[in-house]
């Protein structure tokens, strides 16, 4: 089928699901703590194990998505196994690949075209090559594909300015984050995730934290030219935004505050928050001293919509599900444990390829 996705809540046909194994590790150098910034910040960079119970666990949670969603009549792609997690050196660091799990995270998909975005953390450098046998498949089929100039991640390429600022809210001193000169130092390079973006058909919402994502932003600006209209949001959070809001049909979103209103663009204003109970402990599973912990509690706020009505949910918030109810949608509901230590919800598990919609104006 033809690579066609234009926003978030369309009638789902084609889907990538993410692999949750080999994942044992978080490398947690200057990239990984920029990106979990408010979770990793005052760690000393080391090697983080992940206990394999939570890998099984995940394993089985993820299989039980992709049962669903076949069920419900949608096509099912997975990426490359990855035999063993991977060390690989560049002229600049070295680091070790993983699975690709979140794969939301680098690949953005706009109409019929994939553009694969710039990096943000060393250890998913590579990711991306365990979705090409999908990607060329589309590309076959008359996608395009596009790749963001790929950074050379020295560690001057990163904008601290985030961080700082968090800590010194927090602590009320600037983070003592090293970053060592190199020879192939050129400044700020562009980085982003696709998930510092949302589709609404011909506008897309783009979260900028750093200099980082000012550059990628601009870049897409520049390649987009005038087939999408981009919206930029200061600083909603360090990166990611969907489990801040996810719009789940036109005029309706789900937010994790009512708060949210105030930092969105003007015409997303105008439209309906959900907003359900604030999330407690009690949803989420009891963790060790050991354990890191990567997302908010907001997480289950990152769902995947099946169509306009029918939603993705984790089962284990029953309070989310009920305010869906309410709300008029049909929740699905789905288990998803270990959300907090993977860092990522429905959405960022799934990229959607094939949806029904067109590219419609929702901003006017």
């Amino acid at each position: 089928m033809l690579l066609n996705s234009f926003d978030e809540w369309s009638p789902l046909k084609e889907v990538v699901v993410g692999n949750p194994a080999p994942y044992t590790r978080h490398d947690i150098d200057l990239s990984f703590i920029l990106v979990f910034c408010e979770m990793t910040h005052h760690r000393n960079p080391a090697i983080h194990k992940v206990k394999k119970r939570y890998v099984d666990e995940l394993r089985e949670d993820v299989d039980g998505l992709v049962e669903t969603l076949e069920d419900l009549g949608i096509r099912v792609h997975r990426p490359t196994d990855l035999k063993r997690e991977t060390k690989f050196k560049t002229p600049y660091w070295q680091s070790t690949g993983g699975p690709a799990l979140n794969v939301r995270d680098r690949a953005l998909i706009l109409g019929d075209e994939i553009i694969e975005t710039a990096p943000l953390i060393r250890a998913r450098y590579f990711e991306n090559d365990l979705l090409k046998p999908i990607f060329y498949n589309y590309f076959k089929a008359g996608a395009r594909w596009t790749n963001m100039p790929m950074p050379m991640m020295t560690d001057h390429s990163f904008d601290l300015s985030y961080v700082n600022d968090v800590d010194q809210d927090m602590h009320g001193t600037e983070a003592s984050l090293q970053q060592t000169p190199s020879p192939f130092d050129v400044g700020y390079e562009m980085m982003i995730d696709a998930a510092q973006c949302l589709r609404f058909g011909e506008d897309v919402v783009v979260n900028v934290a750093v200099e980082n994502h000012e550059l990628g932003l601009q870049w897409m600006e520049r390649h987009l030219g005038d087939r999408f209209r981009l919206h930029r949001m200061y600083r909603l959070t360090d990166n990611h935004i969907d489990s801040f809001f996810m719009p789940l049909k036109p005029g309706k979103l789900l937010v994790r505050s009512p708060k949210v209103r105030d930092a969105l663009p003007a015409p997303l204003q105008k439209w309906d928050l959900i907003s359900p109970p604030e999330p407690t402990e009690h949803l989420f599973p009891t963790y060790e001293d050991d354990d890191l912990v990567l997302t908010s509690r907001y997480i289950d706020l990152n769902v995947l919509s099946i169509d306009e009505e029918r939603v993705i949910v984790n089962s284990l918030n029953p309070e989310l599900i009920r305010t869906l109810e309410k709300e008029g949608f049909t929740p699905i509901p789905v288990r998803h444990r270990h959300r907090r230590i993977f860092g990522g919800g429905f959405h960022c598990l799934t990229l959607d390829t094939v949806r029904e919609g067109t590219k419609q104006k929702y901003f006017d």
